[in-house]
């Protein structure tokens, strides 16, 4: 059967490893030292604060222009700007988190890097902000407690890349579908916790002619599952079409839930998508292992419904 994979497997495949870096702000007066993460997957290198940056006109004041590193141009992010924090005003030397995300490189400034953590994604939980909060909510995917009680949050650096529109096409454009493109009927399962990346895929699943059913994280998703295989029993699959999941969420990620899917007798032909901005080789293949039927590195809209297609014609 698909995807069965042994627990010692699934239960690594259930962790995430991250960098744990610090930013610096000041709070009622006095210097704080906050705690982020983000996963090690999308991180390409860490590397000093450039000598040299060329402007890039009309971008927003958290973008610090474009260095070259080693012949890429690669455009630098100001973390704290970006988060709206107040940066307490302690001299440091800078260093660049260089990311990957879609295939697109992107560079973060942050204080420090302390080390790499891997965390089990049950540790995980959805951010919770108080009123006073300067973060907006959708920049944090997860918090996690680590050492002296403190909180880490994992920043969802992807978004990002959605607000300067570096993809070549824009993230949140829908899906024209044209008279030589097939429209489909049915559900669609969308398992994500990205607002914005789940508000992209949700919009193309609508345009392709799917309804929608939402979770924010795979054990969201196996209680949307289960709820639906109790309103259609075992015509569910004639209902729901395909399950679109990302791989990185909090309690259950994307390969955990899939490997108990794709084990069930109940769920197990349903075809399920990875859909996701970490684009290695080797998160293809653990999507393999744990039984996706399909990879998509997010996001062509194009690209998407073709994958989408493929599948679904396959059946």
């Amino acid at each position: 059967m698909a995807g069965n994979l042994l627990d010692s497997q699934i239960e690594g495949y259930n962790e995430i490893a991250l960098i744990d870096f610090r930013i610096f702000e000041m709070r009622d007066g006095e210097s704080y030292e906050g705690v982020y993460g983000v996963n090690v997957a999308k991180v390409q290198s860490i590397v000093e604060y450039p000598e040299e940056l060329f402007d890039i006109p009309a971008s927003p004041d958290y973008v610090l222009g474009l260095f070259d590193l080693r012949g890429m141009i690669i455009p630098i992010v100001d973390l704290s700007k970006w988060l709206n924090i107040k940066v307490d005003s302690a001299p440091r030397k800078h260093k660049v988190i260089i990311s990957e995300f879609n295939n697109v490189n992107i560079g973060f400034v942050v204080d420090e890097v302390r080390r790499i953590r891997r965390v089990n994604w049950k540790n995980v939980e959805p951010a919770h902000f108080s009123a006073s909060s300067t973060i907006e909510r959708g920049k944090i995917t997860g918090t996690t407690r680590i050492e002296g009680d403190r909180t880490l949050l994992i920043l969802d650096l992807e978004s990002i890349i959605d607000e300067l529109n570096f993809y070549e096409k824009k993230a949140d454009d829908i899906i024209e579908i044209v008279e030589e493109h097939e429209k489909f009927s049915g559900l669609a399962l969308v398992l994500e916790d990205s607002s914005v990346a789940r508000k992209r895929v949700v919009k193309n699943l609508q345009a392709m002619g799917f309804s929608v059913v939402e979770a924010i994280d795979g054990e969201e998703g196996k209680q949307k599952i289960e709820a639906l295989f109790k309103q259609y029993g075992d015509k569910l699959g004639d209902h729901l079409k395909i399950i679109v999941s990302d791989v990185e969420m909090p309690k259950i990620d994307g390969f955990h839930f899939a490997n108990e899917v794709k084990n069930d007798p109940r769920f197990a032909k349903i075809p399920l998508v990875f859909n996701s901005s970490i684009c290695d080789s080797n998160s293809v293949e653990k999507g393999k292992k744990a039984g996706g039927d399909g990879y998509i590195v997010k996001f062509d809209p194009n690209i998407f419904y073709q994958e989408i297609k493929k599948l679904l014609t396959s059946v």
